[in-house]
C-alpha cells in the first residue's frame, strides 16, 4: 500500500501578486493617451477627413437615378400614324375651341313665415315665399369655335337661342370674354357669335370641304362636354351621310335634312363645337344626339355654314332666299296615297292648319305658282327626298333669278321667279 505524503509535504499555492499602485497609474495613462489621440483624430477629421467624404458620398449620390415625382416624364411616343395625326391634330385645334356660359339674371327667392292669428294665444306659422331681388345665374352651356383672329365664333342657334340671357366665352387656356350675338339662322340651327373685347387677336380653325367625306373616316370631335369638362375629346368615323332628323330640346323642335351621323360621343355641350377630319380641318358642326342610343351623333357639315359666316362678315347678318310656298315633298307613298302623276317633286298644298299653300304677296304668288302644281326641278336641278326644296333653295341668295320646272294637270311648265329676302 503506498503512503501518502505526510501534510507537510504537499505543494504550497502561491497566489497571485496585485501591486495597487502601479495598476491604477497605468489605468490613468492610457485614458490619457487614448483621449490625446481622440482629439487629434477628430481634428484631422474635421479639418481633412470630412471634406474629402462629403465630395466622395456627393458624387454617389448625384450618379443615382433621380426618383423625384416632379420630375418630368418622357414624352408619350404614338405607337400608329392615326394616333401621332389625332394628338397632332387636338394640339393644334384646341386653342380655337370655346366653351360658351349662358347667365341670366333670375329672381331671388327667399322664405319667411306669418302668423295669420296674430290674436290667438297659440303662436302658428305659415312659410310664404316672396322675391328679393334678382341674382345672374349659369343656366346653360355650350361649345363654340373661332372662325375669325378677331374673336368671330359659330355655334348652334339652339345654344344662343335666349335673346335675354348674357354670353360668356371661355377659352381653353381659361380666359373669358363676354360676347355678343350677331346673327342666329334657325333654318340651319347656327349662329355666329363675336368676342367684345377689341383689338385681341385668336388663333382660328381652317374650314375643310364636307362634299367629299367617305363613310369609314376618322373624325375627332372637341367641346364641352356636359357643360363641365372643356374641350373634352372624343375619336371616331363617319357613320353616315345625308341623313334628315327630328331634334328637340326646350320646347324647340327642328328638323335637318343631309346631316353627318358619327360614333364619335357627343354630349350634351358639345353642340356648336367642331367636328374635325385629320388633316385638323373643321367638316361639320355637332349639333344632337341620339335618344335611347349609344354612339349615335350628329352634325351640320361645315359647307352649309361657309354662307352665313361669309353673310355676316359682309351685310352683317344671316338673309335667306324666300319662294313663298308650303309643300310636300313627293315618295313612292305619297304618290300612291293622293294618286300623284310622278313620284318626285313638290307638291304644293295647304298646311296643316289650313295655311295657303302660296303665300300672298310671294315670287311664287307673283310666278303664277298655285295650289296643287308640283315643283319637278329648281333651275335645273330634280327635286327629291333626298334633294329637297328648302335645301336647293338654301344655296341661292335674295335677288337671285331662277327657273322653276312645274307640272300642272298633266301638262309641264316653265316659269320665272325672283327670289327675295325672308323676312325674320
Amino acid at each position: 500500500m503506498e503512503k501518502l505524503p505526510a501534510k507537510s509535504e504537499f505543494p504550497k499555492l502561491k497566489a497571485p501578486s496585485f501591486n495597487l499602485g502601479k495598476t491604477f497609474w497605468l489605468i490613468v495613462s492610457v485614458i490619457i493617451i487614448s483621449s490625446f489621440f481622440g482629439f487629434a483624430g477628430g481634428l484631422i477629421s474635421s479639418d481633412y477627413l470630412a471634406p474629402q467624404l462629403k465630395d466622395y458620398f456627393s458624387k454617389i449620390v448625384t450618379s443615382v437615378p433621380a426618383t423625384n415625382n416632379n420630375q418630368t416624364a418622357p414624352a408619350y411616343t404614338p405607337q400608329t400614324t392615326e394616333e401621332k395625326s389625332v394628338i397632332d391634330v387636338v394640339k393644334e385645334t384646341s386653342p380655337s375651341v370655346v366653351s360658351i356660359i349662358i347667365t341670366k339674371d333670375l329672381p331671388v327667392i327667399e322664405q319667411y313665415y306669418i302668423n295669420p292669428f296674430p290674436d290667438s294665444p297659440f303662436d302658428f306659422q305659415i312659410p310664404q315665399f316672396r322675391q328679393k331681388g334678382v341674382q345672374k345665374q349659369e343656366v346653360g352651356g355650350g361649345t363654340g369655335f373661332i372662325v375669325s383672329e378677331n374673336g368671330m365664333i359659330l355655334t348652334n342657334e339652339h345654344v344662343v337661342t335666349d335673346k335675354e340671357a348674357d354670353y360668356t366665352v371661355l377659352t381653353n387656356d381659361g380666359k373669358k370674354y363676354p360676347a355678343e350675338v350677331l346673327a342666329r339662322d334657325p333654318a340651319r340651327d347656327l349662329a355666329v357669335i363675336k368676342v367684345k373685347e377689341a383689338g385681341t387677336s385668336f388663333p382660328t380653325l381652317k374650314l375643310g370641304n364636307s362634299d367629299n367625306l367617305q363613310i369609314g373616316q376618322t373624325i375627332i370631335a372637341i367641346g364641352n362636354a356636359l357643360g363641365e369638362f372643356r374641350n373634352t375629346v372624343s375619336v371616331g368615323v363617319i357613320s353616315g351621310l345625308g341623313r334628315t332628323v327630328t331634334a328637340g330640346g326646350g320646347g324647340m323642335v327642328e328638323t335637318l335634312e343631309d346631316v353627318i351621323q358619327t360614333d364619335a360621343a357627343i354630349n350634351r355641350g358639345n353642340s356648336g363645337g367642331p367636328l374635325l377630319n385629320l388633316k385638323g380641318e373643321v367638316i361639320g358642326v355637332n349639333f344632337a344626339m341620339a335618344q335611347g342610343a349609344e354612339n349615335i351623333g350628329f352634325a351640320i357639315p361645315i359647307n352649309r355654314a361657309k354662307k352665313d359666316i361669309e353673310q355676316v362678315k359682309t351685310l352683317g347678318k344671316i338673309v335667306y332666299p324666300f319662294l313663298g310656298v308650303r309643300y310636300v315633298l313627293i315618295n313612292d307613298a305619297a304618290q300612291q296615297e293622293n294618286k300623284l302623276p310622278v313620284n318626285y317633286g313638290a307638291w304644293v298644298a295647304k298646311g296643316s292648319q289650313g295655311e295657303p299653300a302660296v303665300f300672298p304677296g310671294s315670287p311664287a304668288e307673283a310666278a303664277g305658282l298655285k295650289e296643287g302644281d308640283i315643283i319637278l326641278e329648281f333651275n335645273g336641278e330634280k327635286i327629291t327626298t333626298d334633294n329637297s326644296l328648302a335645301k336647293i333653295i338654301g344655296e341661292y341668295n335674295p335677288g337671285d333669278k331662277v327657273t322653276l320646272k312645274i307640272l300642272r294637270n298633266g301638262q309641264e311648265k316653265t316659269v320665272e321667279v325672283t327670289l327675295t329676302e325672308m323676312n325674320q
